[in-house]
């Protein structure tokens, strides 16, 4: 007879081994200031940008000479910018999450779906209250599929951050570096495809990293409470 079911017959309660947390305790100081730091990044690229119809100085500075329409990296772009698409997001969902069951980590799935629904989720509020367009109305800031490729990245990068148990110099380098590779390829395809200006795939970017960090600690609040009052029946 093991623990659990010795707990059970003698009444008392079924206690097994602790869901591991999706936020890795090293990195929780770290993030959460990366956070705040990046939620005010994103207002204030949005005051600057506010009810703007054209690229500012810093989108001057940053964006091509050309588009890469006829050109061969339009295909890269394309391919890109798929994957911040509907169809695309959802597969790209479904094999992460199915991913997360598989190696055990229920929490990560919640995450992922949360972290990137909420991340979009924030720059569909955001683009309305700022008011940037582009391309004669379309509003533009922040950048959604910037955001979802980032916040992707961002969850992709706790995980494996907490199954190498790495430490905090480590772990943040991973989870900021993948978010960096992630941000930067989508931001590139939405620029050289004249979805949005420089600033807000930046701005994108800033949104992920602003909401993930935060998910990710209200997520392993939330389990840890539903299994502790589980733990006290």
């Amino acid at each position: 007879m093991n623990g659990a079911e010795h707990g059970a017959r003698r009444g008392g309660p079924v206690t097994g081994r602790r869901a591991p947390g999706v936020l890795h305790p090293p990195l929780r100081a770290g993030l959460g200031a990366v956070a705040v730091l990046a939620a005010l990044a994103v207002a204030v690229f949005g005051v600057l940008a506010a009810g703007e119809s054209r690229p500012g100085t810093v989108d001057g500075w940053l964006r091509p000479a050309e588009h890469v329409a006829g050109q061969p990296w339009r295909n890269v772009a394309l391919a890109a910018d798929f994957w911040g698409e509907p169809v695309g997001a959802a597969a790209l969902v479904l094999v992460s999450v199915a991913v997360c069951l598989v190696l055990r980590r229920p929490r990560a799935a919640v995450l992922l779906v949360a972290g990137a629904g909420i991340a979009v989720g924030a720059t569909m509020v955001l683009k309305p209250l700022v008011g940037r367009t582009i391309h004669g109305g379309h509003l533009s800031y922040p950048s959604g599929h910037t955001a979802f490729a980032t916040a992707l990245a961002l969850v992709a990068a706790m995980l494996a951050t907490g199954r190498l148990g790495l430490g905090r110099a480590a772990g943040t380098s991973l989870v900021l570096g993948a978010a960096l590779v992630a941000g930067a390829a989508m931001g590139w395809a939405q620029v050289a495809l004249d979805a949005h200006y420089p600033t807000d795939a930046v701005g994108g970017w800033f949104t992920a990293l602003a909401v993930v960090p935060a998910t990710a600690w209200l997520t392993d609040r939330s389990a840890d409470i539903v299994r502790g009052g589980r733990g006290r029946r």
